[in-house]
């Protein structure tokens, strides 16, 4: 979307990261929650569960965060901008 609205290719990865930040953290506040009460309330096998799915969380965050975006960054060039079907764009609205 962004491609097509004109941006470009580095711009369009910051925007997408931006756009998707909020998403990513209220789902995963959510689901940490969500662990902090069964941890708090449940037994032994559900304290162990909420306690590894906390840690798959925080963990999967983290990858969002840092090492996906690192990687991303460092793989997407204004060279790659030449080739912008590699991505599903045809056509690049330039109105504004």
């Amino acid at each position: 979307e962004e491609l097509r609205d004109g941006n470009t290719l580095v711009d369009s990865v910051e925007i997408g990261f931006s756009r998707a930040w909020l998403s990513i953290r209220d789902s995963n506040i959510s689901s940490l929650i969500t662990c902090t009460i069964l941890a708090w309330f449940g037994t032994g096998l559900i304290k162990g569960f909420a306690i590894t799915l906390g840690i798959g969380i925080l963990v999967s965050m983290f990858s969002a965060i840092t090492i996906t975006r690192t990687f991303l960054r460092l793989i997407v060039s204004p060279r790659l901008e030449k080739n912008l079907g590699w991505f599903g764009v045809k056509k690049i609205n330039k109105e504004s």
